[in-house]
C-alpha cells in the first residue's frame, strides 16, 4: 500500500502546487487582498485534501497509481480550470513535452505520418499516410498506404498511432528497424532507417497560384512561421518579377504562439502600426506594434481566407490586417478565442497553460466568443449559423479607413464564401477509400493505377484515366453510374491527381493540387480587385493610437 500512498501524496501535492500557481497570480497586483479571501482560499484548499482522504481510505476499489493519476490529471485540475475558461489547461507529462515540441517546430525521427484505420475484419492497424519530403521515409522509398507490422522485430499489432510514433523516434543517427506490408507485394517490406531532424513546416506549401498570384498555407504558428513566410515571399520575389497579388491561407489554423503572429504581421505592415494588445490583471497590459513594417517594399494586394476553424493567433493575423486596411478577409466567421494563454512548469514536467490576458485587435475588437453557460463540448462543436449572422449584439469598431467591423464573435469576413458540402456520392466514395490510402474499403486506386503506369508531373487525368477509374469502381462493386460520374468529374480529377502526386512527389506535390482546384481558393481569387482597391482608399488618420 506504500507505493500507491506515496504516488497520492505527489499527486495531492501536485494538485496544491497548480493551486497555488493559481493563487499567486490571483495575489499579485492586488495588494489589498484581505485576510477574509487569503482565509477563503486556504480552507478551499483543506477542504479538497479532506475530501481526497475520505475517498483514499474508503473508496470501494483501492486507488492504485492508474486511479490516482486519472483522478488529479483528467479530473481535479482539468476540472478547476474549465468552470474558468474553456481554454485554460493542463498537461501531464507526456502532453506537455509534445506541447513543447509542436511549439519548437522539430523532432528527431523517419519523418512521415501516420494514423490507425480498421481493416474489413474490423482489425486496428497504423498506416502510413505520407512520408515527408527529403526525410529518411521518403529517401528509403516507403509510400502512402504502406502498413506498419513491425518496429525493431516487435510487433506493431495492437499498438496506436501514438505508440509507434514514440518508437520511430530517437536520437539523431541511431537506426530504427521498420517492417511494411504494401499492397501488391507477396513479401513484407523491411526498412532499415537513420533517425535524423525533422522539421515540421508551418508553411506546407507555397507555391505561385497564378502569374504573379502567389499562395502560402500556414497550418500553425510556431517558433519557425514567421521565418517559413518570410522565406516563401523572398522565394516569390526571386523567382522573376515583382509580386502582383498574395492568397494566405489560415483555414484550420489553430493558432499557437502569439510573438509569431506579431512577427508574421509585421512583414504586411507599416512601421509603428499597432498588432495586436493585451490586457490582464497580473501583469502589465502590452501592445505590439509592427517593428520593421514592410521596409518600403512594393506594396501588393492580399486575400486572407478564413474559416470557422480559424483561431487564436491565426485571427491575430487577421485581424489585423483587416483592421488597417492592408487585406481583405474572405471566407467564413473565426472561431472566435481572443484569450491567451502563458504557460508555467510544474512539478514533474507537467504544465499548466492558463488564461492570464484578453487581446484586442488594432481597432479594439475583443475577438473572443461568449462561453457563458455553454457546455466544453458546445463550445467547440456547436456553432449556431443564425446567431453569427445577427451582428446586432457585436461591438461596432472602425478600420483605418473607416470600414464597420465587429467584434465579440471572432474575425467577420469582408465578403463571405460558403464551404461546399460533399454530396452522397462523394462521401460515399470517400468511405470506401476510394482516393486515400487505407487498409479498410474496397482499394485504392492510386496504387492499383501505378501498378501499371507511370506519372509525369504535367500530367492531367483524361479520358481513358476515368475510364480505368469507372472500371476500377466496377470491380469492386461501387455503384457509380455515368451521370454520378460526369456531375462529379472534375471532383474525381482532381482527387486522382492529388493522390497520384503524393504518391509519386511528395506530400507538397498533392497538397499544391487539391490548393490549385480549390474552389473556396479559386474564389478568394476573384476578390483580388477587391482587394487591391484597399490600397488605392484615402487612409484616415490612425485611429489605434488608443484603444478604447
Amino acid at each position: 500500500m506504500a507505493p500507491v500512498t506515496r504516488r497520492a501524496f505527489f499527486s495531492v501535492t501536485l494538485f496544491l502546487a497548480t493551486c497555488a500557481v493559481l493563487g499567486s497570480l490571483i495575489n499579485q497586483k492586488v495588494a489589498a487582498q484581505s485576510a477574509t479571501d487569503e482565509s477563503t482560499l486556504r480552507d478551499s484548499l483543506h477542504e479538497f485534501t479532506d475530501v481526497y482522504s475520505i475517498i483514499e481510505q474508503n473508496y470501494a476499489e483501492p486507488l492504485d497509481a492508474e486511479k490516482v493519476d486519472k483522478a488529479i490529471y483528467d479530473g481535479a485540475i482539468p476540472g478547476m480550470l474549465h468552470t474558468l475558461d474553456p481554454h485554460s489547461n493542463f498537461y501531464d507529462p507526456k502532453a506537455f513535452a509534445q506541447m513543447r515540441e509542436d511549439q519548437h517546430g522539430k523532432y528527431y525521427g523517419v519523418g512521415m505520418s501516420i494514423a490507425q484505420q480498421p481493416d474489413k475484419n474490423g482489425v486496428i492497424h497504423v498506416v502510413v499516410l505520407a512520408p515527408f519530403e527529403g526525410t529518411p521515409a521518403f529517401k528509403a522509398g516507403i509510400k502512402p498506404g504502406d502498413m506498419i507490422m513491425a518496429i525493431d522485430g516487435k510487433t506493431a499489432e495492437g499498438m496506436d498511432s501514438t505508440a509507434v510514433a514514440s518508437s520511430l523516434k530517437g536520437p539523431k543517427g541511431t537506426h530504427v528497424s521498420v517492417t511494411m506490408a504494401r499492397e501488391g507485394k507477396d513479401a513484407p517490406l523491411a526498412f532499415d532507417l537513420i533517425r535524423d531532424e525533422i522539421p515540421r513546416s508551418s508553411v506546407d506549401i507555397a507555391f505561385m497560384i497564378k502569374p504573379g498570384i502567389g499562395y502560402i498555407h500556414v497550418t500553425n504558428f510556431m517558433e519557425t512561421t514567421s521565418r517559413e513566410v518570410g522565406d516563401a515571399l523572398d522565394k516569390f520575389q526571386a523567382g522573376g518579377g515583382n509580386l502582383h497579388g498574395l492568397i494566405i491561407d489560415l483555414r484550420g489554423n489553430p493558432g499557437g504562439l502569439l510573438n509569431e503572429a506579431v512577427n508574421m504581421s509585421d512583414k504586411f505592415l507599416q512601421k509603428g502600426q499597432i498588432v495586436v494588445s493585451q490586457r490582464g490583471r497580473a501583469y502589465p497590459d502590452q501592445v505590439y506594434r509592427a517593428a520593421r513594417g514592410e521596409e518600403g517594399k512594393d506594396k501588393y494586394p492580399i486575400v486572407v481566407v478564413v474559416n470557422r476553424n480559424t483561431a487564436s493567433a491565426a485571427e491575430i493575423v487577421s485581424g489585423a490586417l483587416q483592421d488597417h486596411d492592408r487585406a481583405l478577409i474572405v471566407g467564413e466567421t473565426t472561431f472566435g478565442k481572443g484569450l491567451v494563454q502563458t504557460v508555467y512548469q510544474t512539478p514533474e514536467n507537467t504544465g499548466l497553460a492558463l488564461t492570464t490576458y484578453h487581446y484586442y485587435t488594432p481597432s479594439g475588437r475583443l475577438i473572443q466568443r461568449s462561453y457563458d453557460g455553454v457546455s466544453l463540448y458546445d463550445y467547440y462543436y456547436v456553432r449556431d449559423d443564425a446567431k453569427k449572422a445577427d451582428k446586432s449584439n457585436l461591438e461596432v469598431k472602425l478600420t483605418d479607413s473607416g470600414r464597420t467591423v465587429y467584434g465579440g464573435g471572432g474575425i467577420t469576413p469582408d465578403e463571405k464564401i460558403d464551404v461546399p458540402e460533399l454530396n452522397h456520392f462523394q462521401t460515399m466514395l470517400l468511405q470506401h477509400y476510394v482516393f486515400n490510402p487505407g487498409v479498410s474499403g474496397v482499394g485504392n486506386f492510386t496504387k492499383h493505377y501505378l501498378a501499371s503506369h507511370t506519372v509525369a508531373r504535367d500530367m492531367v487525368p483524361d479520358d481513358a484515366m476515368v475510364q480505368q477509374f469507372k472500371d476500377f469502381l466496377k470491380a469492386n462493386q461501387v455503384e457509380a453510374t455515368d451521370a454520378d460520374i460526369t456531375a462529379n468529374l472534375d471532383w474525381i480529377k482532381s482527387n486522382i491527381k492529388a493522390e497520384l502526386f503524393t504518391s509519386q512527389f511528395g506530400q507538397a506535390q498533392g497538397l499544391q493540387v487539391r490548393a490549385e482546384t480549390d474552389p473556396e481558393i479559386n474564389k478568394a481569387l476573384t476578390y483580388m480587385p477587391e482587394a487591391m482597391a484597399l490600397e488605392d482608399r484615402d487612409k484616415s488618420p490612425q485611429k489605434t493610437a488608443s484603444l478604447h
